[in-house]
């Protein structure tokens, strides 16, 4: 986006520095999932010195801002995640993370910066009438904060008519600013398999004594690989992904067991049922093929997919496109296949996820990723814009 400061909300412009400050400082003191006492701190703190009516600890370490201006009886709720990655950081940046083996390396920190900017501008202007609700929220990545919020009451505590959230995406097929607002399943759900192959160990020189699991893993693995190619609609979008696998320790011994680890994403609940259907029978089937026993063991948590809501995504699409431009209001960008427990959210709440380009530095989830901290006064402009045509 060019000139991308002119579409940005002057106060947000003036309190860029102060706000990116404090992002840094997030960065520099991440927090895992559940673990974000510092963070939630600093947060409760400054929205109570701008007057919301503060709800701690929901969730876990979940923050709540609740602000009611004039006599509208219309609710919005804005999400930020806040919670960092078991990632080491090797961006070498000034302040990067000073807690060894762990980084903000999918940008929660500039979410969370982003969010209290908006929050600031509307505490000071209050030119809005309903209420406005601030989530801020723990473990994104891991554990389903939005889960945890969700069975703390957080709707009860906080009811909300539309919600919204919004991430940054360093990507080719986005560039900075724009803002990628499409109905429907945006994010896909996630599955997580543990499967456990037990057959029977030995020396390598002697393999007909043994049941070996890693050639029934290799047949498993090779197998799976059909699902997509010969049982989902080649018209859907969908992935199964084998990221983990071990087994063994030395060079002459056959082991007696292996686990592996799947990933398995989808748009849509009769595509997500066909697909784990056929790795349960793929994985039985094999293992008795090769004469060992399979056990498979699901995630207790997994995401459904982010569906957005027409309603509040129409009125986003019209918003971005007055403040910031038609041609930065991508519509149609096909769905991620990455996941995010907004999702649980958006099942309770007519809800909508944006996905705002941040340029094409390191991606999601590296070590040598930061936050683009211009990102702040715009997205920041983008929230104050959505709560200011919510409530009017």
């Amino acid at each position: 986006m060019e000139n991308w400061h002119q579409h940005c909300i002057p106060g947000l412009l003036d309190s860029f520095e102060e706000m990116k400050r404090i992002r840094q400082d997030l960065h520099q003191h991440p927090e895992l999932g559940y673990q974000e006492e510092r963070t939630s701190q600093i947060v409760a703190n400054c929205l109570e010195d701008w007057g919301y009516q503060v709800t701690r600890n929901l969730g876990g370490t979940g923050v709540v801002g609740t602000l009611k201006v004039g006599h509208g009886d219309k609710s919005i709720g804005l999400r930020a995640d806040m919670d960092a990655l078991p990632i080491t950081e090797a961006g070498g940046c000034p302040y990067a993370s000073s807690h060894a083996g762990i980084m903000h390396a999918c940008g929660h920190d500039g979410h969370t910066a982003t969010l209290l900017a908006a929050a600031r501008h509307l505490a000071q202007t209050r030119d809005f009438s309903g209420t406005l609700n601030l989530i801020f929220q723990p473990s994104e990545e891991s554990d389903a904060g939005a889960r945890a919020m969700l069975n703390d009451g957080l709707l009860e505590i906080a009811p909300c008519d539309m919600l919204y959230a919004w991430h940054n995406y360093p990507s080719p097929t986005l560039k900075f600013g724009q803002m990628s607002i499409g109905i429907g399943a945006v994010m896909a759900s996630v599955d997580s398999l543990l499967i456990r192959i037990k057959g029977k160990g030995g020396h390598a020189a002697s393999p007909h004594f043994t049941c070996d699991p890693i050639v029934a893993a290799g047949a498993i693995i090779q197998a799976l690989q059909t699902i997509i190619s010969r049982n989902a609609n080649p018209f859907d979008c969908a992935a199964v992904s084998i990221t983990s696998i071990h087994a063994g320790t030395n060079f002459n011994v056959i082991p007696g067991e292996l686990e592996m680890k799947l990933s398995v994403r989808t748009f849509d609940q009769p595509q997500r049922t066909l697909i784990m259907q056929r790795i349960h029978d793929i994985v039985q089937a094999q293992a008795t093929c090769f004469g060992v026993s399979a056990k498979i063991t699901e995630a207790a948590v997994s995401y459904p997919a982010q569906v957005n809501a027409e309603a509040p995504t129409m009125l986003a699409r019209r918003v971005a496109a007055q403040r910031f431009g038609a041609h930065n209001v991508i519509a149609d960008h096909p769905p991620i296949l990455a996941a995010d427990d907004f999702a649980f959210m958006a099942q309770r709440v007519p809800a909508c996820y944006i996905n705002i380009g941040a340029g094409e530095g390191a991606a999601l989830h590296n070590r040598h990723y930061d936050f683009n901290d211009a990102l702040i006064p715009l997205a920041g402009s983008l929230l104050v814009y959505l709560t200011q045509a919510q409530l009017r």
